[in-house]
């Protein structure tokens, strides 16, 4: 124990923010260099939570967790994509807890100030990164977590049950709405440039927290249905006291910069050209190539590229010089077939790449088998995703889309009036809007993208979650829709339904354990050696026969 003290004192002398997750900080000595409530700016750090935010929301959801829902996969260094290959040194939260306790000193510094604007945005970014950790995680620090300054005794922070996290997410949530509720002139000290979400727009920011609210309700709403039906019903019956997102145009958007590789756009090819670089290795994935092409969906094309080069099946092999097509013969696709496993897709436009298959740089012909490299005969992502910054190239918090497609959800249970089939068009016409291509929402809802079930509605929300795809995860983890497939390079046969606590954590928090027995194991679980994994289920989802 004692050496264990020691080495955290060593760590907070270099000056380590964070300790291992919420080890938080002992002041051995005053120093009158830190940053704290008593000597900063909440102007300065409300763009640095903002943007570390963002930044999480992109790397998850254009990350691993695109992989797992199957809006991308990857044909190189793709087995955490893919085929979920993780472990408990995958994915830690030290991160999170280092943006938590800037957004910590932006709260507590907004109360003594009296900023009832700063303390509503520092609220919002608590309730969402904490939101984020217990989705992922399940139990964690939660009510004893960022107090390490206070003495050695909180070294070891609880880690609070899941249920109480949403719980607390609810209240401060709930207050966020009373602080941001005021008129306009009663707020102070707004600097608009550095609010890099919505300029200073109290009104915005209001709508950003009942509608995280109203997320977080219909999270409980397998769980606890009864306590998820009085929170949807008590917001959306008085949308005078709980205005929500229902347009585009307030968006929780957050741009990229693009000057730095630290502030772009993550499959840039400004600052990583390498051909086998992010951008090249990121293909668009076969599940959502074919169940757009199905519905018509014009989507597609903001986010895709055509295929270099489609295929013909042909009587010899040859390319044709004047369509650009390749020919190809039947004894070529003949032994294609018998290496790779996969049938040849002619289509002539979009080609998604199958889900976790084991050799993906050679699929559909490919004669370029070196990994993570431009495929002529798969679809790759928009030329757009190779810019650094632009118009479509966001970090999306939550969307009117998402909020549409909840009080859809809300509708098919009787918690909201109104038809299901009436939010579920406003969810796909504010996604067409947010995306530019609103034009085509008549013909769009007019054809197989009408509604007729509840199956429609997390399908479209799963769609709409294209680059945000966490969401769509932790919607299929409670619905079990859509109806994914796992490949043959997958980890296991079924979808994961949680991060593995780190080996960090579970080294350095004695309070680990306790977590890890309440986590209940499914027929998943395979080889791993405690219930410590991403396939058991943490509480929100114990008891409910979901997703499996």
């Amino acid at each position: 124990m004692m050496n264990q003290i020691t080495s955290k004192l060593t760590m907070l002398i270099l000056g380590l923010l964070v300790l291992v997750s919420c080890h938080g900080l002992e002041e051995l000595n005053e120093n009158p260099n830190q940053i704290g409530s008593d000597n900063v700016d909440p102007n300065l750090l409300v763009p640095t939570v903002i943007n570390g935010v963002g930044k999480t929301v992109v790397s998850l959801g254009f990350g691993d967790l695109a992989g797992v829902m199957q809006h991308t996969q990857k044909d190189g260094w793709s087995s955490g994509h893919n085929a979920y290959d993780w472990s408990n040194d995958s994915h830690s939260w030290n991160g999170y807890y280092s943006l938590l306790i800037n957004d910590k000193t932006l709260i507590e510094k907004a109360e003594i100030d009296n900023l009832d604007f700063h303390r509503g945005v520092g609220l919002i970014m608590k309730s969402y990164l904490f939101g984020l950790m217990t989705d992922l995680w399940g139990d964690i620090p939660y009510s004893n977590a960022l107090r390490g300054a206070e003495g050695p005794e909180f070294f070891d922070a609880t880690f609070d049950a899941q249920k109480n996290v949403y719980e607390g997410i609810h209240a401060d949530l709930e207050t966020a709405n009373s602080l941001l509720s005021k008129s306009v002139d009663s707020y102070f000290s707004i600097n608009e440039t550095q609010d890099i979400l919505y300029g200073g727009d109290v009104a915005k920011w209001r709508k950003f927290a009942n509608s995280l609210s109203l997320r977080y309700y219909m999270r409980l709403s397998v769980k606890e249905p009864g306590l998820a039906e009085q929170g949807i019903k008590k917001i959306l019956s008085n949308p005078s006291q709980y205005p929500l997102i229902l347009n585009a145009a307030d968006d929780a958007n957050m741009a990229y910069v693009g000057n730095t590789s630290g502030d772009s756009w993550p499959t840039n090819t400004k600052f990583d050209s390498d051909p086998q670089g992010s951008y090249f290795r990121v293909k668009m994935a076969a599940t959502l190539v074919e169940t757009m092409q199905g519905l018509d969906d014009p989507r597609l094309g903001v986010w895709a590229n055509k295929i270099d080069q489609p295929l013909v099946l042909d009587t010899s092999d040859y390319i044709n010089e004047d369509t650009g097509e390749r020919h190809v013969s039947q004894a070529t696709v003949d032994a294609y077939i018998n290496t790779v496993g996969f049938p040849v897709d002619y289509d002539k436009e979009y080609v998604g790449l199958p889900t976790a298959m084991t050799f993906g740089a050679a699929y559909n012909l490919s004669e370029n088998v070196n990994q993570g490299t431009l495929n002529l005969h798969v679809s790759q992502l928009n030329d757009i995703y190779k810019e650094a910054s632009g118009d479509l190239l966001q970090a999306r918090l939550i969307s009117a889309a998402e909020v549409n497609f909840i009080i859809a959800e809300a509708a098919t249970k009787g918690w909201a009036s109104g038809s299901a089939e009436q939010y579920y068009n406003e969810g796909i016409k504010q996604s067409l809007n947010a995306w530019g291509v609103g034009d085509s929402y008549g013909d769009y809802i007019s054809g197989t993208a009408a509604y007729n079930s509840f199956e429609d509605i997390i399908t479209q929300k799963w769609i709409a979650s294209w680059s945000s795809a966490a969401e769509a995860w932790f919607d299929y983890r409670r619905t079990g829709l859509p109806n994914l497939e796992t490949g043959a390079a997958s980890k296991r046969p079924a979808l994961p339904l949680r991060f593995y606590y780190h080996i960090n954590e579970i080294d350095n928090n004695s309070n680990s354990g306790e977590a890890i027995d309440k986590l209940e194991p499914t027929q998943f679980k395979g080889d791993d050696v405690s219930n410590n994994s991403a396939w058991s289920k943490v509480w929100l989802l114990q008891g409910t026969n979901k997703p499996y």
